[in-house]
């Protein structure tokens, strides 16, 4: 028999306020066919004056845990992957352990920017097979709108706010591929392309700083670097392209998961896309998708899913797992 960690649960938050792409017309040189041509966004969430990251996380983390019928106290820990945490410290996991009411446990923040959702599940993964945590809420939550440079129009009208979150809970196995729960993982980092997309301040600089980006050099890395890691992990899990249900990937750019999916050799039917209704948040995407791919009846026990993410740093990585 073998460890694995399986999905006992799902659930997202999005905030009220939807931006439509019109909306940017009259602060920056762009319309609404532009941006749906070189992204596939129509729509994005942006959090209310005063809602911060935590706050959509605890929301997110509390429709996770309904779903899967466990208190907070049944939670062992709880990894929040954003790069939008509330203040420099504490954590922004610990501020929704606060919220939750969990008076047990650890919590802590895990930053890979797009790519930290995909960290902290292999985290999480990892506690579980130690033996470290039985049960692990792992979540992803941003508010990019809060980075934005509102006169840079290849950025600003990119992203959006929200969360995600899955309930993680160690379950035996048979130790083969058809075993529910995460099968693989596949981690990947380099420095040298920091420049590609990054924040202009920090804690260190004295300044708050906007998102900076080389859209031409992201978009190169990313078709290439995530049908690599995919291609990695599903191999580490004994499988193939050819075995997956859904591939859900990060929500950045549909020209980006178009031309990753092309690459695997996945039709589009066998995507997951979100990206036209939230946009890119980030940390915040893959459990988004997850969730709602879920709730919209695509997503069901059994399947085999492919996630793959990549950010800034450059930070990269996937994960196999069977739903």
């Amino acid at each position: 028999m073998t460890l694995r960690a399986v999905v006992r649960g799902a659930g997202h938050y999005l905030p009220e306020r939807v931006v439509p792409n019109s909306e940017f017309e009259s602060i920056v040189d762009t319309s609404d066919e532009w941006i749906r041509t070189r992204s596939g966004i129509e729509r994005r969430h942006f959090a209310a004056e005063g809602q911060t990251t935590s706050d959509m996380a605890t929301r997110a983390a509390r429709a996770a845990l309904d779903d899967a019928r466990l208190r907070p106290d049944d939670i062992d820990a709880i990894i929040l992957a954003t790069s939008t945490a509330d203040l420099t410290f504490p954590s922004a996991a610990t501020m929704v352990q606060a919220n939750l009411g969990m008076t047990r446990g650890f919590a802590f923040d895990v930053q890979a920017v797009c790519a930290g959702f995909i960290f902290a599940l292999a985290n999480a993964n990892a506690l579980i097979l130690s033996g470290q945590a039985e049960r692990v809420l792992v979540i992803g939550a941003e508010t990019f709108s809060r980075l934005m440079d509102w006169t840079d129009r290849t950025t600003c009208v990119l992203f959006g706010d929200g969360a995600g979150a899955l309930v993680l809970e160690g379950a035996r196995g048979d130790g083969t591929s058809d075993d529910r729960g995460i099968l693989s993982t596949d981690l990947n980092s380099d420095g040298r392309y920091r420049d590609a997309l990054y924040v202009d301040g920090g804690v260190s600089t004295n300044s708050t700083g906007v998102l900076k980006m080389q859209g031409k050099e992201v978009f190169r890395h990313a078709v290439e670097k995530l049908a690599d890691t995919a291609h990695r992990a599903l191999d580490k899990a004994g499988l193939g392209p050819s075995d997956v249900d859904w591939m859900v990937p990060h929500q950045a750019n549909l020209r980006i998961i178009s031309a990753t999916a092309q690459k695997m050799g996945l039709p589009m039917e066998k995507v997951i896309l979100t990206v036209q209704d939230h946009g890119n948040t980030s940390a915040a995407s893959i459990p988004l998708a997850l969730s709602v791919g879920r709730e919209r009846g695509q997503i069901h026990r059994g399947q085999l899913l492919a996630t793959e993410a990549i950010g800034g740093g450059l930070a990269w990585g996937s994960v196999i797992l069977r739903w």
